[in-house]
């Protein structure tokens, strides 16, 4: 019985309780087996993503795949160069802003005023939509400025087809202005002051508001160097930190630091070449808007209201009726509506994507 009983007992040792506890231990080790599987599986994938971050940051510039990486040159400037010496002896200074007016001949009187309050700190650009070049060559400062004409078309037009972000990547800042501009009261210098001090990214003078004005926003404020947000008329604005009470500039003289610019100029449409809804969507590319975009009140302008681009070729009989200023309002309307449209849809699109992806 005893012996039977050791039996017995030894019977459970061996058959039931070693395996019970080899059970028991390989339970306590499998969360930190499992942890440490885990742990390789999301390393490789974190090398994985990284190598393939570097790889694509790494990658040539399209085109240039056949090309020694070293000779590679992807980006420009508009640095006009000499036909001889030596090119690195061409540039005595390197502008560090860029200026553009979209102009026509008859303004070029307020043209020649609104350049005389930039330095050589400015690039200038001027985009002719009259074909008349060589008529400003009476201006010293014309004979060094960037010309480019095509008749008839606007500022928007040439923006995107000549100020792509690779191009103008050398100037910090981007001025996009019309022509009936009146700068009596404006320092470009100390304009620059306020938009580093305040951080703005996207910018514009303040508006004195004797000429007429459609936005609060835009109104100059006399007690303020800069301001951010402003009250509107009642019901315009779906958000105090929504355009146009916040986030929100005109497309008449918007300035642009590099990187926003970069943002708004693939937001521009190809065909939609007035602008017209540009300004109520500039706060995708200057976040957070509300404080990253603004008005600068110490430095302000007046607004002539010239409709150059209205009656622009009107003398000549044999041009289409499309000049007359309501067939370029129609136009401009079109453009608004069209461009929400291609925004709503093309909002709809990448909240599905996303929502595929799983984020």
């Amino acid at each position: 019985m005893w012996r039977n009983q050791v039996f017995a007992q030894g019977s459970e040792d061996v058959t039931s309780g070693f395996p019970r506890r080899r059970v028991e231990t390989i339970k306590s080790l499998a969360p930190h087996v499992l942890g440490v599987f885990v742990g390789i599986i999301v390393g490789i994938t974190f090398m994985k993503d990284s190598e393939d971050a570097v790889n694509c940051s790494s990658l040539p510039p399209r085109g240039s795949e056949h090309l020694p990486r070293g000779i590679v040159v992807p980006l420009t400037d508009l640095y006009p160069r000499r036909l001889w010496g030596k090119p690195e002896e061409d540039l005595l200074i390197k502008p560090k802003y860029l200026l553009t007016l979209t102009v026509g001949i008859k303004q070029k009187d307020f043209v020649n005023e609104c350049v005389q309050k930039f330095s050589k700190d400015w690039q200038i650009v001027l985009f002719h939509y009259d074909g008349k070049v060589s008529e400003w060559d009476e201006f010293e400062w014309a004979k060094y400025a960037i010309r480019i004409s095509t008749p008839k078309q606007a500022k928007w037009w040439y923006a995107k087809r000549f100020l792509h972000p690779d191009v103008v990547e050398a100037y910090d800042y981007i001025f996009i202005w019309d022509e009936d501009l009146d700068l009596q009261h404006f320092d470009a210098e100390k304009y620059m002051e306020l938009v580093k001090k305040y951080g703005l990214e996207i910018s514009q003078p303040g508006l004195e508001p004797d000429r007429g004005l459609t936005w609060e926003m835009t109104k100059r404020l006399g007690n303020s160097d800069v301001h951010k947000n402003t009250t509107e008329k009642a019901g315009w604005c779906s958000d105090p930190q929504l355009p146009p009470c916040a986030g929100f500039v005109e497309i008449m003289a918007p300035v642009f630091s590099r990187s926003a610019w970069r943002c708004v100029w693939h937001m521009i449409q190809n065909d939609l070449i007035h602008g017209w809804g540009l300004d109520m969507e500039l706060k995708r590319c200057a976040l957070p808007a509300h404080d990253k975009i603004g008005v600068v009140d110490a430095q302000w302008i007046r607004h002539r209201v010239v409709l150059s681009l209205n009656s622009s070729g009107a003398e000549d009989p044999a041009l289409p009726k499309w000049t007359s200023v309501t067939s370029v309002r129609d136009r401009c309307r079109y453009e608004w509506e069209e461009f929400k449209k291609r925004l709503k849809l093309a909002d709809e699109e990448e909240k599905a994507r996303l929502s595929r992806a799983g984020v």
